[in-house]
C-alpha cells in the first residue's frame, strides 16, 4: 500500500511535464523537429533531462513497474527526438543519390574499370572457348540454369525464348530472366561480402560471371541470333552489370586495404574503405531493383529490336552521366 501511495505522489508531481514531452515526440515523431515552434524546440532538451532525472529516481525507490515501462519507453523516443536525424527520410534518400553514391562511384572509378574489364574478359573468354567447342556450354552454364537451352536446342526454340510467342516460351522466358537477375545480385553481393578475403577471389567472381554471358552469347551467336540476343540482355543488362562491377569495385576496394593498407593502420584502412563501399553495395541494390523492372516489364512488352538497342543505349548514357557528373556541383 505504501509503495502504491509513493508511486501515484511521485506520478502526480511530474506527470504533466511528461504528458507535454510525450506530445513533443509525437510532433517529431509524425513531421520532424520543424514541426515544433521555438518555444517548443526549445522545452523539448529540458523535458528530456526531467524525464531521465525522473526514471533515475523512480528506479532508486523501486517505483511500480508501470511506471518504470512508461518512463524507459518515453526517454527512449525522447533520445531519438532529441538527438535523432533532423532530415526526413526523402531528404536522405535524396542525399545518397544525388551526392553520395555518385561520388563514391567516382571516389573508386578505377576499381570499377576493373570489374568492367574482368566482366568483359571473362564474356570474351567464354565466347571464344564455347565458339570454338559448342559443348563447353555446359561447363560455364550450370544444367539447372540453362532451363534445356543448349547446343542440342533448336534455332526456332531459342529465338522463341527470346520473344515469348507461345504461353510456354513466356514462361521459359521468365524463367531466364529470374535466373540472370538472382545470379547476377547473388554474384554481385557475393564480390562485395568476400572483399575481406582479399581482391582474387572477388575478381574470379567477376571473370565467372562474364564466361556465363559469353557462353549464352556464343551458344546464340552460332544460330544467327546475335542481334536478337543483345538485344535482348542489354536494355536491362546495362544496368544489371553495371551493379555487378559496382559490387565488384566495392570488394577490390577491400581487397586493396587488406593487402596493401599503406601508412594507415590496417584495421583503419579497413573501416574506412568499408564504409565508403557499403555506399557502393547500396546503390548497387537500387540498380538491381531498377533492372529487374526493365526485365519483367519493357522486355516482355517490346519485342522491336531496334527500339530495344535505342533503349539500351539510353540507359548506358544516363546512367553513367547520372554516375559521373551527379553532384559534382555541391562541391
Amino acid at each position: 500500500m505504501t509503495v502504491a501511495l509513493k508511486s501515484a505522489a511521485f506520478r502526480a508531481e511530474r506527470e504533466a511535464s511528461w504528458r507535454e514531452l510525450e506530445a513533443l515526440v509525437a510532433a517529431v515523431e509524425k513531421g520532424g523537429v520543424g514541426a515544433l515552434d521555438p518555444r517548443a524546440l526549445a522545452r523539448l532538451p529540458a523535458l528530456y533531462r526531467a524525464a531521465l532525472s525522473s526514471l533515475s529516481v523512480a528506479r532508486a525507490i523501486s517505483l511500480d513497474r508501470n511506471v518504470l515501462d512508461y518512463l524507459e519507453s518515453l526517454c527512449g523516443r525522447s533520445y531519438l527526438a532529441v538527438y535523432g536525424t533532423r532530415r526526413h527520410l526523402r531528404d536522405a534518400l535524396a542525399d545518397f543519390f544525388v551526392r553520395r553514391f555518385p561520388r563514391a562511384v567516382r571516389a573508386h572509378r578505377w576499381h570499377l574499370l576493373v570489374s568492367w574489364a574482368l566482366i568483359l574478359a571473362g564474356a570474351v573468354a567464354g565466347f571464344a572457348l564455347t565458339r570454338a567447342d559448342p559443348e563447353r556450354f555446359y561447363a560455364f552454364v550450370d544444367a539447372a540454369y540453362a532451363q534445356g537451352r543448349g547446343p542440342a536446342s533448336s534455332t526456332e526454340s531459342l529465338r522463341e525464348v527470346l520473344y515469348a510467342h507461345d504461353e510456354g516460351a513466356a514462361r521459359m522466358l521468365k524463367t531466364f530472366a529470374m535466373f540472370l537477375f538472382s545470379n547476377n545480385a547473388r554474384v554481385g553481393l557475393l564480390c562485395f561480402a568476400i572483399g575481406f578475403a582479399g581482391a582474387v577471389p572477388a575478381g574470379l567472381l567477376l571473370f565467372s560471371n562474364g564466361l556465363v554471358l559469353g557462353a549464352f552469347g556464343a551458344l546464340y551467336h552460332s544460330r544467327g541470333l546475335s542481334l536478337d540476343f543483345w538485344g535482348w540482355i542489354l536494355p536491362h543488362g546495362i544496368t544489371e552489370l553495371t551493379a555487378v562491377a559496382l559490387c565488384g569495385a566495392a570488394g577490390l576496394a577491400i581487397g586493396q586495404a587488406l593487402v596493401f593498407p599503406g601508412r594507415e593502420e590496417r584495421l583503419a584502412g579497413l573501416a574506412r574503405r568499408g564504409r565508403d563501399a557499403g555506399v557502393l553495395a547500396l546503390g548497387a541494390v537500387a540498380l538491381f531493383f531498377c533492372a529487374a523492372l526493365v526485365e519483367g516489364l519493357f522486355r516482355q512488352l517490346v519485342h522491336a529490336v531496334p527500339v530495344r538497342y535505342a533503349v539500351a543505349l539510353g540507359s548506358l548514357g544516363v546512367l553513367y552521366a547520372y554516375l559521373f557528373t551527379s553532384g559534382r556541383a555541391d562541391r
